[in-house]
């Protein structure tokens, strides 16, 4: 499996979604519907520096083997956090309340992403794998 794509694509997403929420909570809860008052802005720049936290761990984790028992934690981390959310997408989309195309886009991006940790992380690396990076 190529991890090192895996690293990069899943820091880009968590970059770009924590810069948006660290720089633009107002415009995020008020594209989303929600009251952009003082606690949820604050929540959600508290977000951003979360998704930007995991994007540097991402990113500086890139070059390791990831799955098996190498970087096992970085693995789980990333599994559990696209793919609780990921569900919570698709629930959203399908019952109706979450039907507009950034909603479906995030639902198939993170449900794609957790498939993807979930096969790296509960498989076996191989020394051609980690090679083939």
């Amino acid at each position: 499996m190529h991890t090192k794509l895996l690293m990069n694509v899943s820091a880009a997403v968590m970059a770009v979604i924590g810069i948006a929420a660290t720089f633009a909570p107002q415009e995020m809860l008020e594209r989303s519907g929600a009251h952009a008052g003082f606690p949820a802005v604050l929540l959600v720049q508290i977000l951003g520096a979360v998704y930007l936290g995991f994007a540097m761990l991402n990113w500086m984790a890139r070059e390791n083997l990831i799955g098996g028992i190498y970087s096992r934690p970085v693995g789980l981390g990333n599994f559990f956090h696209f793919a609780i959310a990921g569900v919570a997408l698709l629930k959203m989309v399908l019952n109706g309340s979450g039907r507009n195309a950034a909603i479906i886009a995030a639902a198939v991006i993170y449900s794609a992403l957790a498939t993807w940790f979930g096969a790296v992380v509960f498989t076996h690396p191989t020394a051609k794998t980690q090679s083939a990076e």
